[in-house]
């Protein structure tokens, strides 16, 4: 099975907003990623429901919403209400992480948890059979335009190897720096899902989506990946 890409509007041109989220799609983008940051967990700020909900309005894709904020229980609803299929929480800021996840799942939306790249597997030990997906940063979240820190990718892979041995379904995303040109290493490491930004935002969303989407596809008949 091929690993599905989801576009990053964090990269997008916020005044073509709308315009490029269609030609991403039209391009063979199976979600949209959309990466909330609050100032306070990461060094940026970002966006929140209101434009969620805008989002929401110009396409029917899944919204797999990245919460990179420090209170993420205080806006779950929020999210939810703005049409997010897809919620994911950082294991990094949550004292009460089965009950936010649980909270997430109440309302009818799949629960993700996120990992930075120099926080442990070992932090999941506990949540993995209760998420629905698990997002591998392989950047220090913050700012798109950075380069994939190497070094994570062993860690997806021995992630993948655990989700097999307990028999779940968990799915993994990854996110950060991937390109057209390392996805065949990331692919490799059996994710389901890929978030892209600027690899995908540029002058033509639609072909930079159909290439990595026809690259997926090339990958998964090649027997790479999962």
């Amino acid at each position: 099975m091929a690993a599905v890409l989801a576009p990053s509007i964090l990269s997008a041109d916020f005044s073509r907003l709308g315009e490029q989220i269609k030609e991403v799609e039209a391009g063979g983008a199976a979600m949209i990623h959309i990466d909330v940051m609050d100032g306070h967990f990461v060094p940026n700020i970002t966006i929140g429901p209101a434009v969620t909900a805008a989002v929401r309005k110009v396409t029917g894709l899944p919204l797999d919403c990245h919460l990179m904020i420090e209170e993420p229980d205080r806006y779950i609803d929020d999210f939810a209400k703005a049409g997010a299929e897809m919620i994911s929480v950082h294991v990094e800021v949550l004292r009460h992480l089965h009950g936010t996840v649980q909270a997430i799942k109440s309302l009818g939306v799949k629960a993700g948890v996120v990992l930075n790249p120099s926080t442990p597997l070992s932090a999941l030990d506990e949540i993995l059979g209760d998420v629905d997906f698990v997002l591998m940063m392989t950047v220090n979240p913050g700012f798109g335009g950075q380069v994939l820190i190497p070094s994570v990718l062993p860690k997806v892979r021995h992630l993948r190897e655990r989700i097999d041995e307990r028999g779940l379904d968990t799915r993994i995303e990854i996110d950060g720096g991937v390109t057209l040109e390392n996805l065949d290493e990331v692919v490799a490491t059996g994710v389901d899902m890929i978030v892209a930004g600027s690899a995908v935002f540029g002058d033509d969303p639609q072909a930079s989506t159909a290439a990595f989407v026809r690259r997926l596809a090339e990958l998964a008949e090649d027997g790479h990946g999962r």
